[in-house]
């Protein structure tokens, strides 16, 4: 299993452009993770779908896919309404991916306080290694997560932004 969690792109330098050869470099690194973790025997991966990399590696699953049906995406989402505020083409790519998903689970229908580490904690409960998109701030929902995957001893893999 892998749980794939990440900081939202506004909290890295190369915040939404992805024609940035540091966001291309950022895709290729995680992309090239899944697929050696794929090729290891890693089978289910879950993502939270949040806007970025959680986004990219749901594509590189759904791609890899397709040479190996084995593989399986598991949609992990904090409430319904999650891309509700991004823009008509992220909600598009989002709902694409969710048709496309193995399964589908909402930790929460409606939005609540805290709904957000509800869902990265259940990455992490049902997940065997941490794939991070991680900037290392000390502080914020992927730092904590990565707290929590180093408490339950789980194999953490980081990609630096």
């Amino acid at each position: 299993m892998l749980c794939v969690h990440r900081p939202p792109p506004k909290k890295v330098s190369l915040g939404y452009n992805e024609s940035d050869a540091r966001c291309i470099t950022l895709k290729k690194a995680l992309a090239d993770e899944i697929s050696r973790l794929a090729k290891a025997g890693y089978t289910d991966f879950f993502s939270g779908m949040a806007e970025g990399a959680d986004t990219w590696a749901a594509l590189t699953v759904l791609a890899l896919k397709r040479e190996d049906p084995a593989l399986k995406l598991h949609c992990i989402l904090p409430c319904e309404g999650q891309a509700d505020g991004w823009s008509a083409s992220a909600r598009d790519l989002y709902s694409s991916i969710l048709v496309q998903a193995d399964e589908v689970l909402y930790v929460n229908r409606q939005y609540q306080p805290g709904c957000m580490l509800e869902r990265n904690r259940y990455l992490v409960d049902h997940a065997a290694c941490l794939l991070a998109v991680y900037n290392g701030e000390q502080r914020g929902g992927t730092a904590m997560t990565v707290r929590y995957a180093k408490k339950l001893g789980r194999k953490i893999i980081v990609i630096a932004p």
